[in-house]
This record gives structure tokens, C-alpha cells and sequence, in this order.
């Protein structure tokens, strides 16, 4: 049994009457949907046409929700149906960032992730979903699509349908028949921030929570929506001429989600970065000195070793706090570890930081009781769950299969040189306070010369191999040529990585320390247009 759902674009008369019922059903919030009704027009006049396409949960047979979520939230039922339990539910928005048809959101009520659930609580006792039962054109067919007496497997036998992004794998079981392109490719048109009916003064979902502190003049959101510099949000930018769809105008839409990862998310990619490598820099610095057999101060490497660990718990500290904080359900953020669902990257990385984080105990545990063995055994724990600390959100970042830019093979590379550039800058920065040997100035030199190096081939293969899909294009585009082209040159190429190299390769004095400083700063933005920009693609 696999149940399905069939569009059938020649009858929908764009009623909306599948929404409201689905809102009614399911009493979904102002401001957010379950299902709606996007419409496209298209052509010239008098040659045009409306087109009305049914939006929801796609009910995918390779869900990467369900494969995301880190407390089993969401999961499959027997019937195929991908359902949803809020009472687990974190908040995390991973699931939303996995989708690629943008079909959940935050429950601005609950705080918790929501979608259509193919109203399963009607399914199981024999009656079919309030949006079927509503339409007045038979528009929407549901059923069973393994029962070949089903009306919905007869049609996906008779008629050719199409599928919304098909291309990314997750086996979608919501067909349309009849659908265009221009409607059904989020990226075909552009997503305006005025649309028919769309006005809101609540905000929408998570993104509820940053506009309701805003006052205006005139109570119209949409108006801060076309201000980047107040919502942070830029709008879709048409990519009409590269699709080539005749002038194509989204005219209706669901309201914009806004960034589902702020700069919490920036933030604590930024510290787990500086977390992780303060420490490997200074476990490194140890085989350093002992191969090259560089003279420096007195047990000056192991005086390091252990200010690196004191300084990568404490920033292994801020990371957890800015990860808790960006949660909406920030109380049962101990569900990731307690309710685990172990394919998410979520859970693996929180045990990964809560292994770091006893691994740097050990160290310090070892050494104030003179155990040696202990301390031994504390850095190599401490090695490998610091490198997974430092590059898992890769792999959690790839799990989002709705953001094609995230899926770059050497994100995780990207992640792990950050680490190591941010350990190095750190202890430049400590230099200013305490001047150390030139021996590991010399050291510092060396791993900030060679990480920002690799890190301008790593950031340069991102940004210009050839990219599987226009989405992935479209955000390389943003970041070298589009709303990120100033904050990227100047901030992350000239004054992160061009001028650090040069002030340490000038040989002049404190180019370690201020290059390592102006490294670090680089580093961050880095980060902030790599999770901020992949979210600016529109998915619906």
C-alpha cells in the first residue's frame, strides 16, 4: 500500500477551497500553509494564460525529512504516508531545509515543524482527505497507488504526469497532470513580495518571531519584506531569461519563510570552528617542534596544549549555547541526544561536541591528577571527535538536499582548514597579550600561511566547477557577482585571506597577530554567506 496524491491541472479552477479546508481541518495558523494554490501567468496578450498548481508535502518515498530530523518528528507510516508527531518535535528547521518543495514550516503557535499529513487521522478510518473531499472539480485524487482498481493508479497509467523536482532523487508521490514548467520550477519565475491576498502582519512561521518586534507605520509586513536591510531577506531575483519561459509572472504564492538559519546558525559554525581548531593547532604544534626540532621557550608547546584546551571548551560552550538558542522548542533540545534518530547528522554531531567536550575534561582531569596515561588518552579521543567536531555540519549541511549549494563535495575540507586557520588565529591574537617564542610564531606562520592558501583553491573549486543544478548556479552567482559580491571580495577574499597573507609574508612585525585576527574575521563572514546565501533560493 503507497498512497498517493494526483493534480490534475485541467480541471483546477484555482478556487483555493483546498486550502481553506485544509486550514479548517487542521486549524493551521494564519500566515502559513499545509496546502495552497500558487499561481503563474503566462504569455502576451491576448495570448495568456493561469495557471494553478496545487503546493504541499510531496509525501516522498526517499524523504529527506524524515532522513534529517534528529528525534524522529517525523516518519514513515506502513500506508507510505510521511506523517509528523509535534510532541517530539525540537524546532531545529532542519526538515525544512532538507524539503525541496518547501512544504513545511514552523507552527507559529506550537513552535514546532507542521506539513500535510495527508490527513491521516481521516485515512484511517475509511475517508479520504479534507482537500479531496472539498475541490468541485475533482482536481485532487487521492488513493492508493499500488491497487490497480484505485482511480489514482489508473490514471498514473493512462495519462503523463510530471513530478517537481525530479532530479533530486526523493521519489516525490505527488504527480501532476498537465503541469508547466513555469509553475511547477520554483526558479522559473520570480517570487514577488506583493502577491494577490498575501498581506501579513504576523509574519510567518519562525519567521513570526522577528517581524512581530517590528513596528510600522502602515502595518503592512510586505512592505519590510521588500527592505532587505530590515528583514534580512532579499526577494527571488528572476531568472526568466536564462529559463527562457515567455514572461512567465508568479502573481500568487505562499508568503516568504524568510532565513530558517540566522546568524545563530553563522555564529555557531563560526565557534565550533574556533572550538575545534584551537585545540588541533595545539596538539599539532607538539609533533611540529619534536620533527622539525625547532628551539622554543620552555615547555612552551605543552603551555599551549593546555590554554588550547581551556580556550576550545569555552568555545565549545558558545557553540552549544547559540545551538540551543537558534531552536524554536529550545527546552527539548536534550532530545537529540535522549530520542535519537541516528542517520540525522544532527545527532551525530551532538554526540560528536558532547565526546569533544569530555575528551577536553579528560585532558584537564589527567593533568591536575598527574595521570599521564589518562591525558594521553584524553587527546587521542580528543583528535578524532575534534576533527568530526569540525566538520560534520558538512555533512548535515548535504542532508539538506533542498539547498543545492550546500552540496559541494569539499564542503567539509572548506570546514576542517577553517578549524585550523581559526586554532592559528586564535593563539595569534593570544600573542598580543603575551609575547611567546619566535619558534612559535614561526609555527603559527606556517599553518596560517598554508590553511589560508588551501582555503582560497578550496573556496575557488566551490565557487566556479561547474554546478550540477541552475539552483547551485544561481547561488555562486549571488555570492561573486549578486547581493553577497561586496561582503565576499572585501570581506572574505581581500581583508580575510589576500591581506593576512601578505602582512605574514612581508616578514613585518606582528603580521602573525594582525593577520591572524583579520583571518578570523574572514572566517565568519565566510560562514555567514555560506548558510545565508543557499537560503535565498526560492523552493516553491
Amino acid at each position: 500500500m503507497k498512497f498517493g496524491f494526483i493534480i490534475d491541472n485541467r480541471k483546477c479552477i484555482g478556487c483555493h477551497a483546498c486550502t481553506t479546508a485544509c486550514k479548517s481541518e487542521h486549524d493551521v495558523p494564519v500566515g502559513v500553509f499545509r496546502t495552497w494554490v500558487k499561481q503563474v501567468e503566462k504569455g502576451e496578450f491576448p495570448h495568456t494564460r493561469r495557471m494553478f498548481s496545487v503546493m504541499r508535502c510531496n509525501h516522498c518515498t526517499d524523504a529527506p525529512c524524515v532522513e534529517i530530523c534528529p528525534v524522529e518528528a517525523l516518519y514513515f507510516r506502513p500506508d507510505g504516508i510521511v506523517d509528523f508527531d509535534k510532541n517530539r518535535c525540537i524546532g531545529c528547521k532542519s526538515c525544512m531545509q532538507a524539503c525541496p518543495y518547501d512544504a513545511l514550516y514552523i507552527d507559529p503557535d506550537t513552535h514546532t515543524a507542521a506539513k500535510c499529513n495527508y490527513c491521516a487521522h481521516r485515512v484511517d478510518i475509511g475517508l479520504e482527505p479534507a482537500c479531496v473531499n472539498v475541490c468541485p472539480e475533482h482536481a485532487i485524487i487521492s488513493g492508493d497507488m499500488d491497487n490497480p482498481q484505485s482511480e489514482i493508479s489508473q490514471l498514473l497509467g493512462r495519462e503523463i504526469v510530471t513530478v517537481r523536482r525530479e532530479a533530486k532523487g526523493t521519489h516525490p508521490n505527488l504527480f501532476y497532470i498537465d503541469g508547466d514548467e513555469a509553475s511547477l520550477n520554483p526558479i522559473s519565475t520570480e517570487k514577488p513580495n506583493h502577491t494577490l491576498w498575501s498581506a501579513q502582519t504576523r509574519g510567518v512561521g519562525h519567521f513570526a518571531k522577528k517581524t512581530e518586534k517590528l513596528a510600522f507605520d502602515n502595518g503592512d509586513l510586505l512592505s519590510a519584506l521588500a527592505d532587505e536591510k530590515t528583514t534580512g531577506v532579499a526577494p527571488q531575483k528572476s531568472v526568466d531569461v536564462l529559463m527562457n519561459n515567455g514572461g512567465a509572472k508568479r502573481v500568487y504564492d505562499a508568503p516568504n519563510k524568510g532565513l530558517l538559519w540566522g546568524w545563530e546558525v553563522s555564529a555557531y559554525v563560526f565557534t565550533k570552528a574556533i572550538s575545534a581548531g584551537v585545540f588541533l593547532v595545539a596538539v599539532l604544534s607538539l609533533a611540529y617542534f619534536k620533527f622539525f626540532k625547532v628551539e622554543t621557550a620552555f615547555l612552551e608547546p605543552v603551555g599551549m596544549l593546555f590554554v588550547g584546551v581551556i580556550a576550545s571548551l569555552l568555545f565549545l560552550i558558545i557553540t552549544t549555547v547559540l545551538l540551543v538558542k537558534d531552536l524554536d522548542q529550545p527546552k527539548r533540545f536534550l532530545y537529540v541526544l535522549l530520542r535519537p534518530q541516528w542517520s540525522s547528522w544532527l545527532v551525530r554531531g551532538g554526540y560528536a561536541l558532547t565526546i569533544f567536550g569530555g575528551a577536553l575534561t579528560i585532558i584537564i582531569v589527567g593533568a591536575l591528577l598527574g595521570l599521564d596515561w589518562l591525558t594521553q588518552s584524553g587527546m587521542v579521543l580528543g583528535v578524532l571527535s575534534g576533527i568530526l567536531t569540525a566538520i560534520y555540519t558538512a555533512y548535515l549541511f548535504a542532508q539538506a538536499k533542498g539547498r543545492d549549494f550546500w552540496q559541494s563535495p569539499v564542503l567539509a575540507l572548506h570546514m576542517l582548514i577553517h578549524s585550523f586557520v581559526a586554532g592559528a588565529a586564535f593563539f595569534g591574537i593570544l600573542a598580543l597579550v603575551d609575547a611567546p617564542s619566535e619558534g612559535w610564531l614561526t609555527y603559527l606562520k606556517a599553518v596560517l600561511v598554508i590553511g589560508i592558501a588551501v582555503n582560497l583553491i578550496v573556496m575557488l573549486v566551490e565557487l566556479t566547477t561547474t554546478h550540477m543544478t541552475q539552483e547551485a548556479k544561481l547561488t555562486a552567482n549571488m555570492i561573486t557577482k549578486g547581493r553577497y559580491k561586496q561582503l565576499f571580495w572585501w570581506g572574505v577574499v581581500i581583508m580575510g585571506n589576500l591581506l593576512p597573507l601578505i602582512l605574514m609574508l612581508s616578514g613585518m612585525e606582528y603580521g602573525v597577530q594582525i593577520g591572524g585576527l583579520l583571518a578570523l574575521i574572514g572566517i565568519y563572514f565566510t560562514e555567514k554567506i555560506w548558510v545565508e546565501a543557499p537560503q535565498q533560493i526560492q523552493l516553491s
